[in-house]
């Protein structure tokens, strides 16, 4: 919006140079004579009296107002397009759209009543020697008029500029955000830079890590080109995306020697492991015939397949072992380290197996040498369901007296088969171990079921 004032201006101007240059046409004594006049009061300007010149002061009051009306209005656009522009810099959303489209229509508005503004004032010269009174009047009237819509159409933008607050400060704050965003963002690229020297001057080659941060070198391009180019959304997201990645390798450069020499104790460690779970190992062949000997076949036979078994996990974890060595030679750390998790994998596998072995002998001669207390445990577990499951009540919930009864009875065919010849003893201690659970899951469904407040 902008007005042109310069029209009254200009003609004042011209009318000046007219009145020189007719100076200068005169006789000297006439022009002496006009000058003379000019400044004692005479002249050739009409004076209307008080009421005439008291329109005229009231038409230039009005015109000071229109004026001052349209400085307003117009200052009040100004930072309202500034508003709308850091809007619509953060925010494309429907919502925006609106808000672009509505400042949109009151420039069309603010556009015309401008024109009225400035067609009063160009259509009155106040300052004219002949300017008749009813002339001043219209021109007041006029300026009055115009001063009216610029100020209510300034009113108009300010409830509009109001109703922005949310948007604004939603924009403004993405805005603050965003130097101190792609700031951060730089530090923590050069911080990692800077942590991977410390590291490859160690003698570590660091590949990997090297290789992730060349990968953010395109981001920071992006970012140093701004976000008038790649939008302020856009520029957050790959700010803070630069910033957690770099972070990541500077974190990861700082923690490599660390980790190798963490590699170097593990590998220690299990290869300590596996030589003394091979030993273990030969223990396993006694261990079996003893079994065969002394209990029946059903005792023993899923143990036969143990010492290949363990001979095969500990075959792969010694080759897995020189594999996590010659990956941490190569300083290839990702792959020493899952390797050397393979070799521990194998190795608790391997030890599983051959406890197994040794676990059987001991509990077989257990319960072979008396089988009482087992058969005391067992019952205990069952009597204690059964207490909880009576307490509160004059009969038990069928839902826990049936299983409970279910244990009892399995228990007694369990003690049973232990009569004869050659007792299946492995049975008896699976049978008995199913009854505990058994109980134990009675107990945790009364305890749930008076939780949630069921009878």
């Amino acid at each position: 919006m902008t007005a042109t004032h310069t029209q009254p201006h200009a003609r004042a101007t011209a009318s000046g140079v007219r009145d020189v240059l007719a100076l200068v046409l005169l006789p000297v004594p006439l022009a002496v004579a006009v000058l003379a006049g000019s400044f004692t009061g005479g002249g050739t300007r009409r004076w209307f009296g008080g009421r005439g010149e008291s329109r005229r002061a009231d038409a230039q009051a009005a015109k000071d107002a229109a004026a001052a009306a349209f400085y307003e209005l117009d200052s009040a656009q100004r930072e309202l397009r500034i508003s709308i522009e850091t809007i619509t810099a953060v925010d494309s959303t429907p919502r925006a759209q609106r808000a672009v489209d509505g400042f949109a229509a009151l420039g069309r508005r603010i556009d015309e009543v401008s024109h009225h503004y400035i067609t009063a004032v160009d259509a009155h010269d106040l300052d004219r020697d002949d300017l008749e009174p009813a002339a001043a009047s219209r021109a007041r009237d006029e300026l009055d008029r115009a001063k009216d819509e610029l100020a209510g159409v300034k009113a108009d933008l300010d409830r509009f500029a109001e109703g922005l607050g949310p948007l604004l400060d939603t924009a403004e704050s993405q805005l603050a955000r965003l130097a101190p965003a792609v700031e951060r963002a730089r530090a923590a690229l050069l911080s990692a830079s800077n942590a991977l020297d410390t590291v490859r001057g160690s003698g570590m080659r660091a590949d990997d890590l090297a290789a992730r941060l060349a990968a953010l070198a395109p981001e920071l391009t992006k970012l140093n080109q701004g976000a008038g180019r790649h939008g302020v959304p856009g520029t957050l997201h790959r700010a803070d995306r630069v910033l957690r990645d770099a972070e990541a390798v500077r974190t990861e450069a700082e923690r490599l020697p660390e980790r190798a020499a963490e590699i170097d104790r593990r590998l220690v460690s299990l290869r300590t492991r596996a030589e003394a779970l091979t030993t273990r190992t030969e223990s396993v062949e006694p261990v079996l015939s003893e079994l065969r000997r002394r209990f029946s076949a059903a005792c023993w036979q899923d143990l036969q397949p143990v010492p290949e078994q363990a001979a095969r996990g500990l075959r792969q974890a010694g080759e897995k072992l020189r594999e996590a060595a010659t990956a941490r030679d190569e300083q290839r750390w990702p792959d020493a380290t899952a390797l050397l998790s393979t070799v521990r994998a194998l190795l608790n596998s391997t030890d599983e197996a051959v406890s197994a072995a040794g676990d059987r002998l001991q509990q077989l001669n257990a319960v072979a040498k008396d089988p009482r207390q087992e058969i005391e445990r067992t019952r205990f577990a069952v009597r204690d369901a059964q207490r909880l499951a009576m307490t509160g009540r004059q009969t038990p919930d069928p839902r826990h007296a049936r299983p409970l009864d279910e244990a009892v009875a399995r228990l007694d065919r369990a003690v049973a088969g232990l009569d004869g010849r050659h007792p299946d003893y492995w049975h008896f201690l699976t049978e008995t171990e199913a009854v505990r659970r058994a109980a134990a899951l009675v107990v945790e469904r009364i305890r749930e079921d008076r939780v949630a407040g069921k009878p």
